[in-house]
């Protein structure tokens, strides 16, 4: 009988992590995509923009126009979480209109003791 070249238990060998979970690998895309950032804004020494305001004429007008908006985006998302967030047990909270029925199926299986 031949054994599998893959191991039958990959949680239990940690040296086998997927290469882009390795804190080496991701300092190195980090670098990569921080450089290529770089250069696309470099190119605009090379690239003549025909601006439509003035505003947009500026150099690296577009990557701080981008950063800014991600950066909005993010927090009105924060906002809109604070705003439409329920609590955990929103959907198994008691009411006049409908009362528990989790906790009549717990009192029912204690022997009618109070939980």
């Amino acid at each position: 009988m031949s054994q599998s070249p893959l191991p039958q238990n990959p949680e239990k060998q940690p040296d086998h992590d997927h290469w882009l979970v390795r804190p080496k690998t991701i300092r190195l895309l980090w670098w990569i995509f921080g450089g290529i950032l770089a250069l696309t804004v470099a190119g605009q020494f090379f690239v003549h923009f025909h601006a439509y305001f003035e505003v947009d004429g500026w150099f690296g007008f577009y990557a701080a126009y981008g950063f800014l908006t991600c950066v909005g985006m993010v927090v009105g998302a924060k906002l809109l979480g604070f705003l439409l967030k329920r609590p955990d047990d929103y959907y198994f909270r008691e009411t006049e209109l409908a009362p528990s029925q989790l906790t009549d199926k717990v009192k029912t299986e204690e022997g009618g003791k109070d939980v």
